[in-house]
């Protein structure tokens, strides 16, 4: 009864939230993913990058062992990967160029360039549906355009597609 009596005369009623490690909460992300598609196209192809895609322009590599994006895929993936978990984004940011949103977007689409293709960012907000946004029109799936032609689907309706989609 005392800790009753201590927390009442000392009004200490809330605990501090334990501060998120965001590289920890991001690496664990992408290897949820990776995850995810290894399981959906059945291989053990897709691992994270290391240094989570910054490796590919922070080093001096030869172009056959360059890695773009958050995710290592097999030779024959349509896309280069860019994963983001948590953030604060919300659907009007859809339409604001300035948003962190656009900002991943735009990663992304620089890495698609830089390795000669397609682009897709895998974004999850927490406790929340996993969404994918892409410049690849897919037919015969629910989807959104968004402004500069990109498309908003829900990740895991869009991976249980024809593999053809995902592979060259």
């Amino acid at each position: 009864m005392k800790d009753y009596e201590d927390i009442l005369s000392n009004g200490d009623f809330t605990k501090r939230k334990t501060r998120v490690n965001g590289k920890a909460k991001g690496n664990r992300y992408e290897n949820s993913v990776a995850k995810i598609l290894n399981e959906t196209f059945e291989t053990t192809d897709f691992c994270r990058s290391p240094g989570s895609g910054a490796f590919a322009t922070t080093h001096a590599l030869p172009e056959h062992i360059k890695v773009y994006g958050d995710l290592i895929t097999p030779q024959n993936f349509r896309f280069v990967i860019e994963c983001k978990n948590g953030y604060k984004v919300n659907l009007d940011d859809v339409l604001n160029r300035k948003s962190k949103l656009w900002e991943f977007i735009e990663q992304a689409k620089r890495d698609g360039k830089k390795a000669g293709k397609d682009w897709m960012l895998v974004y999850k907000k927490d406790r929340r549906k996993a969404i994918a946004i892409t410049n690849v029109n897919v037919p015969g799936i629910d989807k959104a355009k968004l402004p500069g032609n990109c498309f908003l689907y829900q990740f895991d309706e869009l991976i249980k597609l024809s593999k053809d989609i995902f592979f060259v």
